[in-house]
């Protein structure tokens, strides 16, 4: 059961031994292990932190909010989010000589997640030459195989730099609302510092992972001591930084609710500092070997021009697709172990006819899946001294059902004396906040702080991901009405009746397993319509409805039914909780392929007849 090794980035690894299972008793135990998570509350069971939680959300634990005078202008696009997809698309558009554009940020610098995210121990979890942007625009290598928080938050300080997006930066702001004005052709943005600005384009680049939830666990207001969100961690009560040495609590015991990416990170840091630390968890994460290494010079000076574009197809062929006959697995890591497993087991038995058959290849790949997580769950056996503790750890779910966590400290940590483990998948969570703690079973646990490590609004109701109201386009049309039944775009990022409006994220476009290179993709889409739309003189543009409905027509021909796979997932924001009709995390995406798809908006470019866009001169 050991897992891959690999000293550099230059070596292709070996597939990983993964004992052999019994299926369909497996089966039968994700189901029982299913049901009895699933809550009829659906995404309702978390609370929006708004209101009296707000400052879960809009206040900046990291720097003060400087005083300004409201702006009151006239820009030619704005940018909504400083994180990378913002400047990403602040990079297309400067690409193309779009020049007259904001980048509005709630942060008080660039970086998004990377800015607000600090809690310790946070890393990527991913691939980091894959993920990190403009890596060679910028002239810049990770440090690392797994890039710690604050590498990336540089990279997004290098780039701000590096284009000179400072100038163009309006921080510390947060959108209110966004409406169109017809009589001017502009949108009417007003935010929290009462600005009002009129842009005639804007750029949605908020980001999946943008605004901190929180748990709906009744008498969450009642708790008396201290209580902050991973997003926004307090350093001045736990002290330390987010490489660790929390100094400041060795005389507090802390709660922690939740045990996905965040959690995991932070947990093996407070365990450290802490008095007592309990963990709350509801459902157990899988937890992939790190196994990090720092980046070897001699594989970077091996590099040739397009050596990124190569390593994240790669990367996709993995995860989204499958590599093809005699292709390495140069990512070599949790994400591709399945792929790499079956295209070692189809090259051993010759079978590789079997990708031909769609029911024959997602029957292989099922037994490899089911290998690898029984994997997982041994190694936590051979790693967590007791056995009990090691049992409540271990998950059962099919791979991707739930992000993959890459940690070498979480498991351990349930070593430690001082770290109590409680399981609350029976009650579906924790039963009640009180004045002193929280109440399990009947019994209070006496806590001085409570840590909330609940994720983000990614597959809530829109209006609570974008948190802005109104949001009405043409005759007043709201956004959130017009994608209340789906998602309906023109290529993922226009909709019919919002003009000069662009999306990007997981809405109706392709997906790959580099976010960024996502991001990429819609931002030269988008950065291309823009500079056509100038040159050509245009007030506004926006898709027809004969155009939009042509696109969801793509979108349903190349659809792919995984509703089994969704519904028999444990629940969590990739299933929407499980919601019978919850929406995807990835949207309702293109699966005809993330490359496929670049061809196809690449090929409607190089037309140069903007088929399917309105645009009023």
């Amino acid at each position: 059961m050991t897992a891959p090794t690999q000293a550099t980035a230059m070596t292709p690894c070996a597939p990983t031994h993964t004992p052999e299972v019994d299926i369909d008793a497996l089966r039968a135990k994700y189901l029982l292990e299913r049901d009895k998570r699933v809550r009829p509350e659906g995404q309702q069971q978390y609370v929006e932190a708004a209101d009296e939680f707000a400052g879960f959300y809009e206040s900046d634990p990291h720097l003060p909010v400087e005083p300004r005078e409201p702006i009151t202008d006239d820009i030619e696009v704005v940018v909504l989010g400083g994180g990378f997809c913002g400047l990403i698309a602040a990079h297309r558009l400067q690409q193309a000589g779009v020049t007259d554009f904001k980048i509005v940020e709630l942060g008080g610098d660039f970086g998004g997640v990377w800015y607000w995210n600090r809690y310790p121990g946070i890393q990527i979890d991913s691939d980091a030459y894959c993920y990190l942007p403009l890596l060679e625009e910028t002239g810049y290598m990770p440090k690392e195989r797994f890039s710690h928080g604050d590498e990336c938050f540089e990279h997004a300080q290098r780039i701000g730099k590096h284009f000179g997006f400072y100038d163009n930066a309006i921080f510390h702001t947060l959108i209110r609302s966004l409406e169109w004005d017809e009589e001017i052709n502009r949108w009417q943005i007003r935010t929290n510092r009462g600005d009002e600005i009129r842009a005639r384009f804007v750029v949605m680049a908020q980001g999946p992972y943008n605004r901190p939830k929180l748990p709906g666990i009744p008498g969450i207001t009642d708790f008396k001591g201290h209580t902050f969100h991973t997003a926004r961690w307090d350093y001045d009560y736990t002290g330390g930084d987010l490489h660790g040495g929390l100094d400041k609590i060795a005389d507090k015991r802390i709660a922690v609710i939740g045990t996905g990416s965040s959690g995991i990170q932070a947990i093996p840091h407070l365990a450290k500092g802490a008095k007592h630390l309990t963990v709350f968890q509801r459902t157990p994460s899988y937890i992939f070997e790190r196994a990090n290494y720092p980046t070897d010079p001699q594989w970077v000076n091996s590099l040739e021009p397009g050596w990124r574009a190569a390593r994240q197809r790669n990367f996709h062929n993995a995860a989204f697709a499958f590599y093809s006959p005699g292709e390495p697995d140069l990512i070599c890591d949790g994400w591709t172990e399945v792929s790499r497993n079956m295209a070692a087991k189809l090259t051993e038995t010759n079978g590789w006819a079997a990708l031909a058959d769609p029911v024959k290849f997602m029957e292989l790949k099922e037994v490899e899946d089911y290998r690898s997580m029984e994997r997982l769950r041994r190694r936590i056996e051979e790693i967590v001294d007791d056995s009990d503790t090691a049992e409540l750890l271990k998950p059962y779910y099919r791979n991707m059902c739930k992000r993959p966590v890459f940690n070498d400290d979480y498991l351990p940590t349930f070593n430690r004396p001082n770290v109590t483990l409680i399981d609350v998948s029976e009650t579906k969570g924790v039963e009640r906040i009180t004045e002193k703690g929280v109440m399990v079973d009947g019994v209070e646990l006496e806590f001085d702080a409570i840590v909330f490590a609940s994720g983000f609004e990614i597959t809530t109701a829109l209006d609570r991901q974008f948190d802005i109201a109104p949001f009405a386009g043409r005759d007043g049309t709201s956004l959130y009405d017009h994608w209340g039944k789906g998602f309906r775009t023109l290529h993922g990022v226009m909709a019919h009746g919002f003009p000069n409006h662009f999306a990007t994220g997981f809405v109706q476009g392709g997906v790959t397993a580099s976010t960024t290179l996502m991001f990429e993709q819609q931002a030269d889409h988008i950065a291309y319509i823009i500079k056509e739309a100038q040159a050509r003189g245009a007030t506004h543009v926006e898709p027809t409805a004969a155009a939009e409905e042509g696109w969801i027509q793509t979108i349903r021909a190349h659809s792919i039914d995984n509703s089994t796979f969704t519904s028999e997932c444990t629940p969590g924001y990739y299933n929407s909780e499980g919601e019978p009709n919850g929406r995807s995390f990835l949207g309702d995406p293109f699966w005809g392929g993330f490359y496929e798809l670049g061809e196809i908006l690449q090929t409607w470019r190089d037309t140069g007849t903007l088929e399917g866009l309105k645009l009023d001169v």
